[in-house]
């Protein structure tokens, strides 16, 4: 991205220094755009674009403390120009909630990581933002050639090491990337740059190591290169091995993502049997809960055991109805003997959001409609549920059991949460060891 447009957008957070190849000190680094440089001036410092005030950061959570993570996992989450945020960083532990006044940019928060996530699992730009410009930066106006951008990246910790992704994205005119870069110890393994605006490609140069150094070719402008590299990259010197390591590390964390939104109006409905994979509205929970009565007893009866926390009256279990020669499938609340079961359509909206959210934090990526990376054991990668509205339609009580269950789930490091909430629930998790908060003003 060149510097009209990183005026439009804003100055990229400060680069790690230009590391040479380890094996061939003498060999030239690859190439960075712009807009992802080390040493970008500050607001207002262009002269040649128009440039976007700055604005307040956010408070920042307090990092969590640095242990090895033995699974990938997105340890922060950099928001230097997107929506509301500017040169924003936030870490992220195992159970991050977001708060904040209405505006402050809570979804937005979560919106750049779910993005992030659909282009580690090789979505294209417009699948990951379908609204390209509620993301521009509040304020920022066009340069000569009209055209607007966003920033953002992560930091990925894991067995190689944490690892640094930054992105550059023009909005307007047309949806490209037009910078990116992958790094590691201040050494950066990937870098592109837009050379060519009439070409939707984007020059791409990877470390090599070795004789050649750098390996130079184009990659398409609408998909993640980071995602890319493993279908490119060899493995054959130790560099190309290092940036393979890199590059499966970021794409496995991002892969292991599921964005959770439960819409009771959708779940009261029988539903007809199917693979017992839960979606993002939840709506076909009835047909997991089937799935886990048969083949998940131990964290089915967990569930039932929070149920009895979360819904109304007593909860001897739960069960599924399906007529004896198949068809649609009804989830119910046993309520013990001599007691009529209650079926979920009659439960309130809260209760809905409840047993979905915590039927979550219970199972993993095998009960969830996702693509995890199959390349490595279950074991060896954690979930990351990412739920917008997080408290929405929740008392008290329920809202604290499934900050318990997440906490659990967190401490195993098999599954870490990421949420926006409302100040009620806030002011309770501020009160909860292993949860770092995240405070946005308006």
């Amino acid at each position: 991205m060149d510097a009209t447009l990183d005026a439009a957008v804003g100055p990229a957070p400060a680069a790690p220094a230009l590391a040479a190849p380890a094996l061939a000190p003498a060999a030239p680094a690859p190439d960075v755009d712009p807009s992802l440089a080390e040493g970008a001036p500050a607001d207002g410092a262009w002269t040649d674009g128009p440039t976007v005030p700055a604005q307040a950061a956010p408070t920042r959570a307090e990092s969590p403390r640095q242990q090895p993570h033995r699974r990938p996992v997105v340890t922060e989450l950099r928001l230097s120009a997107f929506g509301p945020h500017r040169s924003a960083a936030f870490p992220l532990g195992p159970v991050t909630l977001f708060a904040g006044p209405s505006g402050s940019g809570k979804s937005q928060a979560l919106a750049a990581y779910e993005a992030l996530a659909g282009l580690g699992s090789g979505a294209t730009l417009e699948e990951a933002f379908p609204d390209p410009r509620a993301r521009i930066p509040d304020l920022a106006v066009p340069d000569a050639q009209r055209r607007r951008g966003f920033r953002l990246g992560c930091t990925v910790d894991g067995p190689a090491g944490p690892v640094r992704l930054d992105l550059a994205v023009q909005a307007e005119p047309a949806l490209r990337i037009v910078g990116e870069r992958l790094s590691q110890d201040g050494q950066i393994l990937l870098a592109t740059a837009l050379r060519d605006p009439g070409r939707r490609s984007v020059q791409a140069a990877w470390l090599t190591g070795g004789a050649i150094g750098v390996t130079r070719a184009p990659l398409p402008d609408d998909r993640l290169g980071t995602a890319l590299l493993p279908l490119r990259v060899a493995g054959s010197t130790a560099g190309q091995r290092q940036v393979l390591a890199a590059a499966e590390q970021v794409v496995v964390a991002l892969r292991s993502v599921f964005p959770c939104d439960p819409r009771p109006d959708r779940m009261r409905a029988a539903v007809p049997p199917g693979e017992g994979r839960l979606l993002g509205d939840c709506a076909n929970l009835a047909d997991v809960l089937r799935r886990t009565r048969h083949e998940c007893g131990t964290r089915h009866a967990l569930l039932a055991g929070a149920a009895r926390t979360g819904c109304a009256g007593p909860v001897a279990g739960l069960d599924v109805r399906a007529p004896a020669g198949g068809g649609a499938v009804t989830a119910v609340l046993d309520r013990g003997p001599a007691r009529p079961a209650t079926e979920l359509a009659r439960l309130g909206a809260g209760e809905l959001r409840f047993l979905a959210l915590a039927l979550v934090l219970l199972t993993g990526p095998g009960v969830l409609a996702m693509d995890p990376a199959a390349e490595l054991l279950s074991a060896q990668q954690a979930l990351t549920v990412l739920a917008d509205g997080f408290d929405r339609g929740l008392d008290r009580n329920q809202s604290a059991e499934l900050l318990r269950l997440a906490l659990l789930s967190g401490a195993r490091g098999h599954i870490r949460l990421v949420a926006a909430v409302g100040e009620g629930t806030a002011a309770a998790a501020r009160r909860l060891p292993g949860v770092a908060m995240v405070d946005l003003t308006a």
